[in-house]
């Protein structure tokens, strides 16, 4: 992909892509409000996430993944943190709290995302990383800033916070488990979080809406949870955690944008504000520029990957031979080797510093 003449890295066009159906997501959710309750909304995305994922790989006959011992404790985790504690919280936290408060704590997912992969999980970052995460977090704000905050008091707000926490831990607890086929782990987050969901909204005496509701329900679903998390795993995979959440929480904007289109919404001044602080956030991310001199250690893996094509962990021998540049998934060795070259703290690139 390429901006302005410029290579995008896969895993940027990734994560862009993830942000992008995400946050068209919260428009066409608004619009299926007026006929579902909330939390069972709320059950059937999650559902036609998994549901519609399921389907696909059985389709394309996608075999079953077997985790790597000790990785399936990570995926359950996050999906315990993510999937169930998350929304329980939020939920929880919106019966006593203004619903323009919520949305303004929300964007403190992306800030516990990026200090949970820095300080805890020890990614690196530098200044301009740091800084283009400022941008992108304050555009979150001025989208989000309801102009008169109205807090009934800290008990909500705590909550709330607590689900951002939830959703920042899954985030990093994903990408232990990133090099597993995206579309799996998708799909069992989807279905794991959707049935807990279902079964909170029904014994809240939730009711079914009409047929065509539930099929939009999962329709959208499919696209801004399953789908957007399937390339969100990706980003994981190829950027690291703090800098996929950094472009992912650009969602918000291409939600706004959207919903003047959707929803007939004004363009406003905090709109076209937010849009600038957005854009300068990810153009001092892609403007980063890693690069030093590391060890790799021996390490045998399968994950998808372009071959060759100047890649210096990719470029092993086929048999038969397999030109540069193809996208394929299969196991092989890395052999140790120390070298200097740009790069990303991704699945090959763990390293202290």
């Amino acid at each position: 992909m390429k901006i302005g003449g410029t290579r995008v890295p896969h895993g940027v066009a990734a994560s862009l892509a993830a942000a992008l159906l995400f946050g068209a997501g919260t428009p066409l959710a608004k619009l299926l409000l007026e006929h579902a309750s909330p939390w069972l909304l709320a059950a059937l995305l999650y559902l036609g996430s998994g549901l519609g994922l399921c389907a696909l790989r059985l389709l394309r006959g996608s075999p079953w993944v077997r985790l790597p011992a000790g990785q399936a404790k990570w995926l359950a985790a996050a999906v315990l943190a993510g999937g169930v504690c998350g929304p329980v919280m939020l939920m929880l936290g919106l019966v006593d709290m203004a619903a323009s408060s919520a949305s303004l704590l929300l964007n403190a997912e992306a800030v516990f995302t990026a200090l949970l992969a820095w300080f805890i999980f020890k990614e690196n970052f530098d200044r301009r990383v740091a800084l283009g995460m400022l941008a992108i977090v304050a555009g979150g704000v001025v989208l989000a800033w309801p102009g008169q905050l109205d807090w009934p008091g800290w008990r909500p707000a705590l909550l709330v916070a607590g689900a951002c926490l939830t959703w920042g831990i899954d985030n990093n607890l994903t990408r232990k488990v990133s090099l597993a086929d995206a579309s799996w782990i998708a799909m069992v987050k989807g279905l794991a979080a959707g049935t807990t969901n279902l079964v909170i909204a029904l014994s809240l005496g939730a009711t079914w809406p009409g047929a065509s509701v539930v099929l939009a329900a999962a329709l959208v679903g499919f696209a801004s949870y399953g789908a957007s998390l399937a390339l969100f795993v990706v980003g994981l995979r190829e950027l690291g955690t703090a800098r996929t959440g950094a472009y992912f929480s650009v969602a918000p904007f291409f939600g706004a944008v959207l919903a003047i289109g959707v929803l007939g919404e004004p363009l406003t001044v905090p709109l076209a504000l937010a849009g600038a602080f957005m854009a300068a956030g990810v153009a001092l991310h892609l403007a980063e520029r890693h690069q030093h001199r590391h060890e790799h250690e021996p390490m045998e893996h399968a994950h998808e990957h372009l071959h060759g094509a100047g890649d210096p962990h990719h470029d092993h021998v086929h048999e038969p031979p397999v030109p540069d540049g193809t996208r394929h998934s299969h196991t092989h060795r890395h052999e140790p080797v120390v070298h200097s070259h740009a790069h990303f703290p991704d699945a090959h690139h763990r390293h202290r510093h």
